[in-house]
């Protein structure tokens, strides 16, 4: 069963929400007007994601990477065994063998590949409602 604080998870979905916030967010709200034809290239968009607009602060990008770097190695694991039941790769009933596998494949580059995923933050709600979880907003 889970054992991670459900509030940490909760702090890692408000800050990649808050993210995606600044990442998504271009034309108005940002200040940076991007073509049709930015959006569509693949390679606009993969240096958009690795390193947001030039304008943007990656501060908070920093700081969820540390964060989720200064938990120890268990509570990653979870954290990337709740990321996979949410995203619908196991179930709930199949905790045990996601976090098997987390812990196996476990590696330092956890944080980034968490962050890598364009929809951390709703697999992980997910995730926690599959476990009736939920997490002091």
């Amino acid at each position: 069963m889970l054992e991670i604080d459900v509030n940490k998870v909760g702090f890692i979905i408000a800050k990649a929400r808050e993210f995606e916030t600044k990442e998504v967010g271009m034309g108005e709200d940002s200040g940076v007007a991007h073509t049709e034809e930015d959006i569509q290239d693949e390679e606009f968009q993969e240096n958009l994601i690795a390193h947001g607009d030039e304008d943007s602060d990656d501060s908070t990008y920093e700081e969820l990477k540390s964060w989720i770097e200064a938990f120890n190695d268990e509570d990653q694991c979870q954290v990337v065994a709740l990321t996979w039941i949410g995203r619908g790769d196991f179930t709930a009933d199949d905790w045990d063998e996601a976090l098997r596998i987390a812990t196996e494949e476990h590696n330092d580059r956890t944080a980034e590949y968490l962050l890598g995923m364009p929809l951390l933050p709703d697999y992980l709600e997910e995730g926690l409602s599959l476990f009736n979880l939920t997490y002091d907003e």
